[in-house]
């Protein structure tokens, strides 16, 4: 454990090297971090899911549940979903509390697991990069007191006078559009978090993910609360029908109220706990790939824990694109659920209203995946 203990930090001393610009090369990077990585086992298995997981069994359910990781037609550091929220009344209704959430995507996904509160969330997504960018998430919120520190340090500016805990998610993006992102904070904060996480965490990130967390993070830094989905494809340019960081932030349900992770101190502190608990755990994999859903579900089983939601975006259009909804089909069938179950789906709209924008629908786990394994 010493000699580990001194390799990480070998390695985070040649991490700050490169986030200031002194880079060793990718390959004597990647011999450090093999060479401090932990022996590889199975995490260890209680009777029932409990509310804190150890870091060693979070990274190894986060190395051995994925799957190679794969490609997408864009770096999706955001959602393009403005109206995601407008299920979430019939959503609390519907699935139940103290459960386990299976999601995929970026953001969103806080949203989601502050209204439903489970024990437990898997992230599942094709894209090393979500992968790095819920590290840097994971990273913040630990790091982070509150709503106005968090923001601030997510994009890198200087937290503004006249914040309170009472703040509204408008007010605070506001507030934050008047100050100004600096070098300075940028470079602090992007040495923290890999301090964070390679030294209090103790997780052995490989050179290719710090490099990838650099350009993500840098991302959010240079377009700030205005990020949208399509951003790093148009160099910056803003597009029209997507909504930006802060809209989504400052949305709401159809009946005016908000649901955000950033809507209220209490919502922040959930999320704030439910990461520091390692109880986010993101994984890369292909909903219909041979690994990472089939690996949650045998976990889930054992620990006898029960999804209550698994929110899928649209990844079920590109599933059936390729022809992979049987594959899915079968690995989603895998996952403990019962009739309360639901999935959250976000479906094209083809009305002038919407301009072919994603529009958030619910749907019963049981009964979809019989009916689809039946039409296999």
């Amino acid at each position: 454990m010493k000699i580990r203990r001194v390799l990480v930090q070998f390695v985070y001393l040649a991490v700050t090297l490169s986030v200031v610009g002194v880079l060793p090369s990718i390959s004597q990077l990647d011999v450090w971090c093999r060479a401090a990585a932990p022996a590889v086992g199975p995490p260890a298995i209680g009777p029932v899911i409990g509310p804190l997981i150890s870091d060693d069994d979070y990274w190894r359910m986060t190395q051995d549940f994925s799957e190679r990781a794969g490609t997408f037609q864009s770096d999706n550091l955001l959602s393009n979903e403005r109206w995601f929220q407008h299920v979430v009344p019939a959503l609390v209704q519907k699935a139940q509390q103290n459960r386990v959430y299976v999601g995929v995507g970026p953001e969103q996904n806080f949203t989601y697991i502050v209204a439903l509160k489970p024990k437990l969330a898997f992230i599942v997504d094709i894209r090393r990069g979500n992968f790095d960018l819920h590290l840097i998430y994971k990273a913040l919120f630990e790091m982070s007191a509150d709503r106005a520190e968090f923001v601030s340090k997510l994009f890198s500016r200087p937290r503004p006078e006249g914040l309170t805990t009472k703040s509204s998610a408008e007010d605070l993006f506001r507030a934050f559009a008047n100050v100004d992102a600096t070098d300075t904070l940028y470079s602090r904060n992007m040495r923290s978090i890999v301090n964070h996480l390679t030294k209090t965490h103790q997780f052995m990130l490989s050179s290719a993910d710090i490099l990838r967390m650099q350009h993500i993070y840098n991302a959010i830094y240079v377009y700030g609360p205005n990020l949208q989905y399509s951003t790093t494809q148009n160099a910056g340019r803003r597009v029209t029908r997507e909504p930006t960081y802060a809209d989504l932030m400052a949305a709401t349900d159809q009946g005016g109220f908000e649901h955000s992770f950033l809507a209220t101190e209490e919502a922040f502190a959930y999320m704030k706990t439910f990461e520091t608990e390692n109880r986010l755990i993101p994984l890369m994999g292909d909903f219909a790939g041979p690994k990472a859903l089939r690996a949650v579900g045998r976990y889930l089983t054992e620990t006898r824990g029960t999804v209550s939601a698994f929110y899928l975006s649209n990844v079920e259009e590109y599933l059936k694109q390729d022809g992979k909804m049987k594959a899915f089909c079968a690995n989603a069938s895998t996952l403990p659920t019962d009739e309360t179950g639901t999935f959250i789906r976000s479906a094209r709209t083809g009305t002038p209203d919407f301009g072919f924008e994603l529009v958030s629908e619910l749907g019963s786990m049981t009964a979809d995946l019989a009916s689809c394994n039946a039409a296999q």
